[in-house]
């Protein structure tokens, strides 16, 4: 078990009151939806760039980038810089300024604009689903990682309390903490806990990160060390097509996250005004540069050290014979490193894939070795990190799903039951009610998912990455179809809306990722085709989500009357305002091009 020392909890505990004092600061403020919804546009720049950045350090990408680092090593910052920052760089370009440009609040506002009023309601709700679904697994997997890490243990025992309690204990917490600081504090308390956010993991992963590369000799000895397999290994292709691979895989499911995730793109529609959020993302993409280190690192650090094992030291001290044991739990000595063995239930041995080799736990990496290398003090700050990260993605999801609700979603129901819609200051309590319920909702799926059978972390990320990848993938074609064509139909986005959903059900119903059995991985209906990894199978559900809406969407606007260009003013990317001139060196286009030209020469060297 880990003890904390009275330190680290105090540094848990101060984490844990400013992230509600911070939401409790900002309560004062909050007077109008706008101040609630939007954090009322008068955030500086850098505050909504942090946030950006931060809004994506939840739970699965914490814990998937330290997973990658231990399976692929530092080869796995390919996919981070070459995936997510071409893909940021047009958000900064064109997406944001356009979508703010326009006057809409949300997404799905903005597909009202474009197109009509059921492409917005498909749009929210489909948004809706996707997430709650990730709020509940995003809790789930933060009450079982701190379950597994074992941290509350030691004061179950003292009072005699079940150890089954933990993961209630953990879920009722997170979602408390959570709770009161959106209701509070609405998004402008959310954005400002994540820039409080980041600086903790900067502060707690920067020194463990330095600490555990000198340990092993150096970046030398870390590409040495590592015994994992590589990216072209894992997926069976020569290196070339699988670099290849990864970075298409990015650039697929990187632009439904950064194009159309309104968790991400509220924080910069929060900005003061246009120019402002445009720079965002360019911003933002310059601190992505960086991130990969200090998550995927500490991953690769974890899977090359020493392997744990349980020791008995005999020592004679004035005739007195001492026998120091050191237990450890089966699957950290079954495993490779600081990464654990995935042990089976019934047997408590550690599971064996179908190439004989031991299956690791590759999700436990990062915390594995926040546990390991930070001393007493900094354990705490590491702790906190994990802690502020998990809820922060969290806390986004929340706060993104009230404003599509209560912009999107409410006034069509107050509409069905024949209601007048509260007025400017009643959203407010629509938008605080509506975080409760939202909560509850994310709690009643954790605990669905804590009941299904053979669920892990590794499962609860595949979870996540399917929701994404059916969801999102699909959306993101009648996005980019709105902003870049003005043929466009509002027919052709809802019947291709529609289509890319369903395509992307079917194929994960009839396909399967190797070792995995029918159900939530796939092969519901059934097992036509089996992909080498979950991964692969996302990306193929995402391509195939993301085709079938063009296609459909294609042939239903050329037999569909498009909207006069009158009314695409400030919509299409082709008919916004040109923006105001600025000095070369702050040219947006100036930004895009150098951080770009620094994601492909890192991105190669490390390759």
């Amino acid at each position: 078990m880990h003890n904390l020392a009275p330190t680290d909890w105090l540094i848990v505990l101060l984490s844990l009151f400013c992230i509600l004092a911070i939401g409790f600061s900002v309560r004062s403020s909050i007077k109008t939806a706008k101040d609630f919804f939007q954090a009322g546009r008068v955030l500086p720049t850098w505050i909504c760039a942090v946030a950006f950045v931060a809004a994506t350090l939840g739970s699965q990408e914490v814990i998937a980038a330290g997973a990658a680092g231990a399976r692929f090593g530092l080869k796995a910052t390919t996919f981070f810089w070459l995936g997510a920052v071409p893909v940021m760089l047009l958000a900064g370009l064109s997406v944001l300024p356009l979508l703010y440009g326009s006057g809409a609040r949300t997404v799905p506002e903005y597909l009202a604009l474009r197109f009509d009023e059921k492409t917005r309601l498909l749009s929210a709700g489909m948004f809706a689903v996707i997430t709650l679904a990730n709020a509940g697994f995003s809790l789930y997997l933060m009450a079982r990682m701190f379950e597994t890490l074992r941290i509350f243990e030691p004061l179950f025992y003292s009072y005699g309390w079940p150890h089954e309690w933990i993961f209630t204990f953990c879920v009722l917490l997170f979602a408390a903490v959570v709770l009161v600081s959106v209701w509070v504090g609405g998004l402008a308390g959310v954005m400002v806990n994540q820039g409080l956010q980041f600086l903790l993991i900067v502060t707690a992963f920067l020194p463990m990160a330095l600490i555990g590369l000198r340990n092993v000799g150096g970046l030398s000895g870390l590409s040495a060390s590592i015994p994992g397999s590589f990216l072209h290994t894992a997926l069976g292709l020569s290196f070339v097509p699988s670099m290849l691979f990864w970075c298409l895989f990015g650039l697929v499911l990187g632009a439904g996250h950064w194009l159309t995730d309104f968790r991400i793109l509220q924080t910069a529609m929060a900005a003061k005004d246009v120019d402002s959020a445009g720079r965002i993302p360019l911003v933002a993409a310059g601190f992505r540069l960086v991130l990969p280190f200090l998550l995927v690192l500490p991953g690769a650090i974890a899977i090359s050290l020493p392997t744990p094992q349980s020791t008995t030291v005999v020592r004679n001290e004035n005739g007195t014979i001492y026998h120091e044991i050191t237990v450890v739990a089966p699957e950290a000595a079954q495993g490779q490193g600081l990464v654990p063995a995935q042990l089976d239930p019934a047997t408590h041995t550690a599971r064996v894939g179908a190439d004989g080799q031991v299956v690791l736990n590759y999700e436990m990496a990062t915390p594995n070795i926040v546990m390991h290398y930070l001393p007493t003090g900094l354990l705490g700050l590491g702790v906190a990190a994990l802690l502020a990260s998990l809820m922060s993605g969290l806390a986004g999801g929340v706060t993104a799903f009230t404003a599509v609700f209560a912009f999107d979603l409410y006034p069509p129901i107050c509409k069905l039951l024949k209601r007048e819609p509260a007025n400017d200051v009643g959203l407010v309590r629509v938008g605080r009610w509506t975080t409760l319920g939202a909560i509850l909702v994310a709690i009643g799926v954790a605990y669905a998912a804590a009941g299904l059978p053979g669920m892990a972390i590794a499962n609860a990320l595949a979870a996540l990455l399917l929701v994404f990848s059916i969801g999102n993938a699909s959306q993101l074609a009648t996005f980019l179809l709105g902003m870049y064509t003005k043929r466009a139909t509002s027919q052709g986005a809802f019947a291709g809306m529609v289509a890319g959903a369903v395509a992307a059900l079917v194929h994960h119903g009839l396909t399967i990722p190797a070792d995995a059995h029918a159900g939530l991985a796939g092969g519901w209906i059934t097992v036509v085709f089996r992909y080498p990894g979950f991964v692969a199978q996302s990306l193929a559900t995402a391509t195939i989500g993301f085709t079938a809406n063009l296609l459909v969407a294609g042939t239903v606007s050329y037999f569909t009357k498009a909207k006069p260009e009158k009314e695409l003013k400030k919509l299409v990317h082709w008919m916004r305002p040109k923006a105001r001139k600025q000095v070369w060196w702050k040219r947006p286009k100036v930004m895009a091009a150098a951080i770009l030209a620094g994601a492909v020469v890192v991105g190669v060297i490390l390759a």
